[in-house]
């Protein structure tokens, strides 16, 4: 399907693995023009080869910075000042006890998986008003409409994005820009790769039983009985990119397996 989305440029932060990486593919695969984003140089540099390789007709870019750091983040604003598409996909998590979470960590994940994504989006979506069309994606959790109580400095997070989406969201009224977040359940990326492994290394089995077997074990309220794959991710942030998702304002879109038990 021809997504309509071809020489478009896209602004994709955390884009070196996981469900970063798998966004900036599937919107390269579309013919999206891809600024890679990570703190390694090494590791954009390598992605940015991969993709150009993949898909020639585009022109995936170096965006290398730490959008944690506001002369990082500065810098990456002045190479790129206008994008029509920001994913806002970076993000840290870990299992902790609340009685572990001290300020320190709560400014650690409110500065990395609010704030930086506050910027770039305060930054770029008056220049998508102006150029009337632009599309801003967050990338949030299960665990911001569910929290687990596994890890609270995650979880609060991204219910801010929620709340963020849909406040910005009333700023596009009557433009083609849309602010959305997607909500992803237990994602394979290559963390949870290593982790499943580790766990079942001393096993002859597949992978296949592997995940199987730990999905019925620790996440039994998973409809879909696997972990979701981050091109799933990727070709659902692809389709929101584009003119034909026009009509998701502010929205919540779960692609959670079936984890959230509620009905909205």
């Amino acid at each position: 399907m021809d997504m309509g989305l071809k020489n478009k440029t896209a602004l994709v932060t955390g884009s070196t693995r996981g469900i970063g990486k798998a966004i900036a593919l599937e919107l390269a695969r579309e013919g999206v023009h891809v600024l890679i984003n990570g703190r390694n140089n090494d590791d954009v540099e390598r992605t940015v080869t991969e993709i150009q390789a993949a898909f020639p007709e585009t022109e995936p870019r170096n965006a290398t910075a730490d959008l944690v750091d506001s002369l990082q983040r500065e810098a990456l604003f002045a190479n790129f000042p206008h994008v029509d598409i920001l994913v806002n996909s970076m993000g840290i998590y870990e299992i902790m006890s609340y009685d572990d979470v001290d300020d320190a960590v709560w400014e650690k994940y409110f500065r990395t998986n609010f704030l930086a994504a506050n910027h770039l989006s305060k930054f770029y979506l008056p220049s998508m008003l102006s150029r009337e069309y632009g599309r801003i994606i967050f990338m949030a959790s299960e665990e911001a409409v569910m929290p687990s109580g596994q890890m609270p400095q995650y979880g609060v997070t991204k219910s801010m994005l929620l709340s963020l989406s849909k406040s910005l969201s009333k700023l596009t009224r009557g433009a083609e820009v849309t602010v959305n977040t997607i909500l992803p359940g237990p994602t394979l990326s290559e963390n949870v790769l290593q982790i499943i492994e580790s766990i079942y290394s001393n096993e002859e089995m597949s992978f296949e039983a592997k995940e199987k077997d730990f999905m019925t074990r620790n996440v039994p309220q998973s409809e879909i009985g696997r972990f979701i794959r981050p091109e799933e991710i990727g070709r659902l942030t692809a389709f929101l990119c584009s003119p034909m998702a026009s009509a998701f304002k502010g929205s919540p879109i779960r692609m959670d397996g079936g984890m959230v038990p509620t009905i909205f």
